[in-house]
């Protein structure tokens, strides 16, 4: 069903997109995006359901929580990261999206860091619920693993967003284009 979602996710991206540029129907095209958080509430319902009767807790079960809580954190950043490349490179409108280097990027970085806090808290407040609800630990077991692998994740990537400030991403060589090792 994870997957059946993640999928779904970016077939109504991708028609909402279509259907806006392509086919010019700015409106429907704004339909089909905005159904992305109704996917997410499927998402979960199913996930709570499940658990709820009496299946035990998978890793399923606990990127279920992440996947709400990236799509929630990210979803609409994700959708405009979408948008300007459908629009420049398959609708053929708008600038070329900006390559970000330097104090630029690192500052770009760590706000994308800050929505993965924000990811996390969502997916972690699902996994407490998800517990909660159970009220079983020996079924939970995996659930409270998730937590622990990403909160191990969340540090590992605040340690990359710090280490672009110390050492920047730096612009292409414009003189090294064409050149082989």
């Amino acid at each position: 069903m994870i997957v059946a979602c993640e999928v779904a996710f970016w077939i109504v991206i991708i028609v909402g997109l279509f259907t806006r540029y392509l086919l010019n129907q700015k409106r429907l095209g704004l339909f089909f995006l905005a159904l992305t958080p109704l996917i997410d509430l499927i998402l979960l319902a199913i996930t709570g359901f499940d658990l709820y009767r009496g299946a035990s807790a998978t890793l399923a079960h606990g990127i279920a929580a992440v996947y709400i809580g990236v799509s929630i954190a990210f979803g609409k950043s994700m959708i405009a990261w979408a948008d300007e490349r459908f629009r420049y490179y398959i609708a053929k409108q708008g600038e070329k999206p900006i390559q970000r280097y330097g104090l630029d990027y690192a500052r770009h970085y760590f706000k994308s860091w800050l929505r993965h806090v924000l990811a996390y808290v969502i997916g972690i407040g699902c996994l407490y619920g998800l517990i909660y609800l159970v009220q079983d630990p020996e079924r939970t077991e995996t659930l409270y693993g998730t937590i622990r692998l990403w909160s191990l994740i969340l540090g590992i990537d605040l340690l990359i967003a710090i280490a672009y400030f110390v050492w920047p991403k730096k612009a292409p060589d414009p003189s090294a284009k064409g050149r082989t090792l």
